[in-house]
């Protein structure tokens, strides 16, 4: 495909999803369905201007005075993808393949746009105007700069496997895809974002993916699962396991001591764990399953850690799923409000004394990360707060309350919050 072709695709991806409220994975794959010609940069150029058009979506459109699929589009070459105007105008005006030439406004904006500057704080920062007053709360006269972290592209970050491999093992197995390690956790490595326009190497084709060496991983869920603390010999509950990221983090940081117990009120979540836990060499995991009755019987009262990963609007990751943020009304924030409050309660009970309770949510808006943490306190008792972490590396990113809070924009990581409650002996 020529450029028309691809930006012209993009348009159509994009209408689809503001006319059909269509999520942009299934967009893509229906677009990639009706297009077998579509080689894979065609399809990687496609994929990467619709998801930056999504990142940038109010940005875009106030430097260009006008909203909508085209004009973001031409937008994005532009100021996000650096295309020159003279490019971006053969490309849509070359029949019949482009989406037609470009008008006089929109080549006037695309040399002159309107300047960011001037903009509100929820422009700058690419977000709703309805979550302006969480986004205040959250990181006060910095949201704007917070936003637009939130609307960069987003790095690969990978966690080495103790149980299979070390970090300079797997360092060298990753060689052909630029990882690097951090400076935070010993165990976490990093890919650049790459060019959007460009196919980027899968994890998956490394051999040692197969044999268990590596997860990817996002660095603020693993720093989530670290605040854990330690865990060898423990008891420890997931209580809302999902695909088993923080399980596995979780029981690497084990080393097979202990157990793990894996429950998720999704039955159909918990087989992906089953696979990846076997892949990763995890044999201290129990998988408890809500098909069956009862499936938590036994663990009230004996567990030193309850580890929750909250449903939650996925606000912190932003950069990743960059349409959530588009879709999320007040009613579905109210509706994740509620299970937060309900997991708290549910997870309560299987502490003993002298353990604790992670709650973490991937999530940067205060109704769901310190209100849910203090309504729950509230209503509970025998529960106090701990710092999240004693980490020096990591302590600067402690609230007062002492509670733990990352973002792109200060950590380099997807948003997330943690707060450690413990239960007095």
């Amino acid at each position: 495909m020529r450029d028309a072709g691809r930006l012209a695709a993009a348009i159509v991806v994009l209408t689809e999803i503001e006319t059909r409220h269509r999520p942009v994975r299934l967009a893509l794959k229906s677009w990639g369905d009706s297009a077998r010609y579509a080689g894979a940069k065609d399809r990687a150029f496609v994929s990467g201007l619709t998801l930056d058009v999504l990142r940038r979506r109010r940005s875009l459109a106030w430097r260009m005075g006008e909203d909508g699929p085209r004009v973001a589009a031409l937008a994005a070459l532009r100021f996000l993808w650096d295309w020159p105007v003279a490019r971006i105008a053969e490309a849509a005006g070359e029949a019949p393949h482009g989406p037609g030439p470009l008008t006089d406004a929109e080549r006037c904006f695309l040399e002159s746009p309107r300047d960011l500057a001037e903009a509100s704080d929820a422009v700058r920062g690419d977000y709703p105007d309805w979550l302006d007053g969480s986004m205040a709360r959250a990181f006060a006269g910095a949201r704007a700069e917070e936003g637009a972290a939130l609307s960069e592209r987003a790095p690969v970050d990978l966690r080495v496997n103790l149980l299979k491999s070390d970090p300079e093992r797997t360092l060298k197995a990753l060689i052909s895809l630029l990882a690097e390690p951090t400076d935070v956790l010993a165990t976490a490595l990093r890919m650049p974002a790459l060019d959007p326009s460009a196919r980027s190497g899968a994890v998956e084709t490394i051999p040692q993916f197969s044999k268990g060496w590596f997860e990817v991983q996002d660095l603020g869920s693993q720093i989530a699962a670290a605040s854990a603390g330690e865990v060898r010999g423990k008891q420890v509950l997931d209580l809302c396991a999902g695909g088993g990221g923080k399980t596995l983090a979780l029981a690497g940081a084990m080393g097979n001591t202990g157990q793990i117990y894996a429950y998720d009120s999704d039955a159909r979540r918990l087989a992906d764990t089953i696979r990846r836990g076997d892949r990763a060499g995890v044999r201290n995991l129990q998988i408890r399953s809500p098909v069956n009755p009862d499936p938590l019987k036994g663990l009230q009262g004996k567990m030193d850690v309850v580890f929750i990963d909250a449903p939650c609007s996925g606000a912190g990751s932003w950069r990743r799923h960059p349409d959530t943020k588009w879709r999320l009304t007040p009613e579905t924030l109210d509706r994740r409000r509620a299970d937060q409050d309900a997991v708290l309660d549910a997870g309560a009970p299987f502490v003993k004394p002298g353990g604790r309770m992670v709650y973490v949510t991937c999530s940067v808006l205060p109704e769901e990360d310190e209100d849910r943490v203090a309504a729950f306190l509230a209503r509970t008792e025998g529960f106090g707060v701990s710092p999240a972490t004693d980490d020096p590396k990591l302590i600067r990113y402690l609230t007062a309350e002492g509670y733990l809070r990352l973002s792109p924009h200060t950590s380099g990581t997807d948003g997330f919050f943690v707060a450690v409650l413990e239960k007095p002996r």
